[in-house]
């Protein structure tokens, strides 16, 4: 019994959330319940005008395939400063990337020897965007769920089964065990991206492609079930893949990211059927009611602006 003890003591990690947001909220309650200790970073003020708790009612796909449906109040632990003797051992950083200047250049002096988690959307060349970070303590990642918060407070959202996660120009290392290690132990799987950058910059033009499509039909939550409104997007993503290309991605090494875009018509039929159907699908658009985000804003400008400096013409999304 001892033994078991102080392995779990071993393996448990000081893990910090930076903001209280969904993604945060989320992943920072399975981290709380597979044993770690977890805080939240918020601006000072925040702490004041969030409380200390959150009321959740979000599906859980971990264990079941179309997920399980779970109510229940989180203790969010929260702290408006942080100091690199605090001995945080990962920082989770899941902010728009239009925000990753901002939020990088706080907490490179702040964050001592901790590993650094970029869990979201990047543009620019992905060292490049967190150059205030020590390279050698960044790892690179996208999360499997999203949601939103309601008039009420409550959080609204989803969570798939796995994540992606992968370090750009650097052999896989401690740091990435760590953090694999840590989502596994919560039951979360991880799937290693080997070409993270050319994941991330794919990720980010499929964005970019529904984001497009969403300001024509309302919202996300409006392309529920609408296989043109899918197809539309998918389509759009398609004519931005030379954006790609041109930065040096090869497509070739992203084949199953690439079907909705290869098979618009098959794939748009797919998931307005798994929009309509599935709760766990359902539920991941309908937060989103205001096509006009500035997350949403800044893919749309800044994917432009990178197919205007590359010369690449897109009709679709230039309209």
């Amino acid at each position: 019994m001892e033994t078991i003890s102080i392995l779990r003591k071993r393996h448990q990690l000081r893990i910090l959330m930076f903001g209280r947001g969904v993604i945060a909220t989320l992943y920072g309650r399975v981290f709380q319940a597979a044993g770690h200790d977890v805080e939240f970073y918020v601006r000072p003020g925040r702490a004041a005008e969030y409380g200390d708790e959150v009321q959740l009612d979000w599906i859980d796909a971990r264990r079941r395939p179309f997920g399980r449906r779970v109510r229940e109040t989180f203790r969010t632990p929260l702290r408006e400063s942080l100091d690199p003797a605090d001995g945080f051992d990962l920082v989770v950083l899941s902010v728009g990337h239009h925000r990753l200047a901002e939020a990088t250049a706080f907490l490179a002096p702040r964050i001592g020897d901790a590993t650094v988690l970029v869990f979201g959307n990047v543009w620019e060349e992905p060292l490049t965007a967190v150059a205030p970070l020590p390279a050698e303590q960044v790892v690179f990642g996208f999360p499997g769920s999203g949601g939103g918060f309601g008039d009420d407070g409550v959080l609204s959202g989803a969570m798939l089964p796995s994540v992606i996660i992968g370090t750009p120009d650097v052999s896989p290392n401690r740091r990435e065990e760590e953090v694999l290690r840590a989502f596994r132990g919560a039951g979360v799987a991880v799937r290693r991206e080997q070409d993270i950058r050319g994941w991330l910059w794919l990720h980010f033009i499929a964005d970019a492609g529904m984001f497009d499509q969403a300001i024509r039909s309302g919202s996300l939550a409006k392309m529920t079930g609408d296989r043109r409104a899918f197809r539309d997007a998918f389509l759009t993503t398609r004519e931005l893949l030379p954006v790609l290309e041109a930065r040096g991605v090869d497509l070739r090494s992203h084949r199953n990211a690439m079907l909705p875009f290869r098979l618009p018509g098959l794939i748009a039929t797919a998931s307005a059927w798994a929009t309509r159907l599935i709760p766990m699908a359902r539920r991941s658009l309908a937060a989103h009611t205001d096509p006009h985000t500035p997350e949403a804003s800044a893919v749309l400008a800044d994917t432009l602006r990178e197919t205007r400096r590359l010369n690449i013409s897109t009709p679709r999304l230039e309209r």
